[in-house]
């Protein structure tokens, strides 16, 4: 795992960025594995500026969303298909036909759930899949207990996750209580990891999961057996690492923080 601590983050995202666009170079049809939720919106950002300068087409990407509620409306806003649309697909130019997103609303979900792990194999497997972390340490909706070699399924989510998501919804607005997301296993598949974490609110969260042992408890922490896992932090989500200083110094001593990991 690298991990590269930033001053803010607009330098997440550049860094972060820097990464996708040298991972997907080439590319005929790359495929992208999307992250909703606020950390990666400057990754986002970021890509949808260097899509305007010509840096990257994303026009033949394919995609494939983490995760979406179950039961809530697909044209609902606080869907992550409306949300995905709004922060990825419109900014950065890409074909919606294109980009996929578990469906919540199936009449039988495992089938559904099933149905999306194979046309993430059928499409070649992920390039490169972004992730945010939540407060306990979950990627996608991979709360803790769950198994790492979970594949795309239903989980309940936990009172913390939805005490967390509560803020998108309006007051008095049913916050979902269950979810379709890639598993562990299913992420763990994806060529390149990045993941981008913004916040002291996820300090203790980045320190189990890059420093802690590799526990369910922590599911995040399986990315420590990824070849090719970045972590992108701004100073606040780096507060609680013990090692930060040698994470800076890794990333000074090299001329290009893009050429790490290669």
């Amino acid at each position: 795992m690298e991990v590269v601590i930033c001053s803010d983050e607009r330098q997440v995202g550049e860094i972060a960025a820097d990464r996708v666009i040298d991972w997907l170079f080439g590319l005929p049809t790359p495929v992208l594995g999307l992250a909703t939720g606020s950390s990666p919106i400057a990754l986002y950002e970021e890509l949808a500026r260097r899509a305007v300068l010509g840096d990257i087409d994303f026009s033949h990407a394919i995609g494939f969303a983490l995760d979406e509620y179950v039961g809530i409306d697909p044209e609902h806003e606080l869907s992550y298909k409306q949300t995905i649309r709004r922060t990825v697909v419109e900014p950065l130019r890409m074909n919606p036909a294109r980009v996929h997103v578990p469906d919540g609303s199936a009449e039988d979900l495992a089938a559904a759930a099933a149905e999306y792990d194979r046309a993430i194999k059928d499409a070649g497997g992920v390039d490169v899949q972004v992730l945010g972390i939540g407060s306990n340490g979950h990627i996608g909706f991979n709360e803790p207990t769950s198994s790492f070699a979970s594949r795309t399924r239903v989980k309940t989510l936990t009172q913390r996750t939805r005490d967390d998501n509560a803020r998108f919804f309006a007051e008095g607005e049913q916050v979902p209580t269950h979810c379709v997301t890639q598993g562990l296993g299913t992420i763990m598949e994806a060529k390149h990891l990045v993941m981008v974490v913004t916040g002291e609110h996820k300090a203790d969260a980045v320190e189990a999961m890059v420093e802690g042992p590799v526990s369910a408890m922590c599911p995040a922490s399986i990315l420590q057996f990824h070849p090719s896992a970045l972590v992108v932090l701004d100073e606040a989500a780096a507060s609680k690492l013990h090692y930060a200083d040698y994470f800076r110094h890794i990333a000074a001593s090299k001329p290009d923080v893009a050429e790490q990991g290669r």
